[in-house]
């Protein structure tokens, strides 16, 4: 397994944690049978985190469709592996600055991230 491939599977763990941030910061407690009830309570940095969850979401398939990509067409390993790493320590940090209301760090974290999924189609 390269370390590319490693990265998918931290980035599919990522809005997990999220996830339990947000979780975490409800006011109500954990219903099984309705377990997305907390979602209408949420305020500040639980609802912050859940923004970031699903900011997770959205970013990750076309981050595993870049990596899958950059392997099949023979890619420069080691420069895969390093936009690979880069991506998931933008999408850290992308949660991290949602969830602390840096909108511009947030922005810039984003945009970093992108910047490395559109390179792995291009890392040959």
């Amino acid at each position: 397994m390269t370390l590319a491939y490693l990265c998918i599977l931290i980035c599919m763990l990522i809005p997990i944690y999220w996830a339990g941030v947000s979780k975490k910061n409800s006011t109500l407690t954990y219903n099984n049978n309705s377990p997305r009830d907390h979602l209408n309570q949420l305020s500040g940095k639980g609802k912050n985190a859940y923004c970031a969850e699903q900011n997770c979401y959205e970013t990750f398939p076309p981050f595993v469709a870049a990596v899958i990509i950059a392997h099949l067409l023979g890619h420069n390993q080691f420069i895969i592996d390093i936009l690979a790493v880069s991506f998931v320590f933008c999408r850290v940090l992308h949660g991290v600055f949602y969830i602390q209301e840096k909108g511009n760090l947030r922005s810039i974290s984003y945009i970093v991230g992108l910047t490395c999924v559109i390179a792995l189609f291009f890392a040959g």
